[in-house]
């Protein structure tokens, strides 16, 4: 028996660690093989472009579900998705915040057909580059087009996927979002849905490396929130209106947290 204070390894720590080595390689080959050999055939594929962008899309969004799934069927976490059929309507903008680095695979893997602003330097990642490219992603690059391209793709139809804080939330912190995705949503948002995350015990924050597996078992609660009507923001002058937003956003979350 261990001395008290002492934290014992439990809950088949040998093997989550083991098959969380695999998951990281398969990611890793995952990623350059679709690069290489899957998504130049789907992209070719005949059809018009936006057929095209489509089933990228999806191929994008089922290898990240078969990833998640592996995590889930080989013990290494367990998860909950409550709401998901709310997710992937036209002209949606989902919001969420960011507590680990699996909570992307999770969401593209089950929203499969939604664009994504994601970290610009995915593109000169040699796993990621062909997928987020592929799939017509938008890049964070911190231009000015970038919220234009965003509502853009939001008046379009397509469901579009953005994570306020632009970098893993702190633990034991409320997440600190920045404006942009609340300046998205008034620029081209039908509606504002949050997704709000949690994953305890914490792993793959940006303090802890992979190899760093917790004593017991991740397990993962992606919960959907009540809809957001972005037409009573729009009274007010854009800049006021996402900046209402944004703190109502921050209320939510916070909220959250304590409850």
């Amino acid at each position: 028996m261990a001395p008290p204070g002492v934290r014992t390894r439990r809950d088949a720590w040998a093997w989550r660690f083991v098959f969380t080595a695999l998951s990281f390689a398969f990611f890793g080959i995952g990623g350059i093989l679709l690069r290489v050999a899957i998504l130049p055939v789907v992209l070719h594929w005949p059809g018009p472009p936006e057929a095209r962008r489509k089933r990228a899309r999806r191929t994008v969004g089922r290898a990240f579900w078969l990833h998640s799934q592996f995590m889930y069927r080989t013990g290494v976490l367990t998860y909950r998705f409550e709401g998901l059929e709310r997710l992937g309507r036209p002209g949606q903008l989902i919001v969420a915040n960011h507590p680990s680095l699996i909570d992307v695979v999770f969401l593209l893997g089950h929203v499969p057909d939604a664009n994504c602003v994601v970290k610009h330097s995915l593109w000169k990642n040699p796993w990621m580059r062909g997928p987020v490219t592929v799939a017509q992603y938008i890049s964070n690059d911190g231009s000015a087009d970038m919220l234009d391209r965003a509502a853009e793709v939001l008046r379009d139809g397509q469901t579009l996927i953005v994570f306020p804080e632009g970098t893993r939330t702190t633990p034991g912190r409320p997440p600190v979002f920045h404006r942009g995705a609340a300046a998205i949503a008034v620029r081209g948002a039908r509606v504002v849905t949050p997704v709000f995350i949690s994953v305890e015990p914490t792993t793959l924050t940006k303090a802890e490396p992979w190899y760093r597996i917790p004593d017991r078992r991740v397990h993962m609660h992606l919960r959907v929130g009540d809809d957001i009507d972005v037409s009573a923001y729009r009274d007010a002058p854009a800049p006021i209106a996402s900046r209402r937003l944004n703190e109502h956003l921050h209320h939510l979350y916070a909220g959250d947290m304590q409850g």
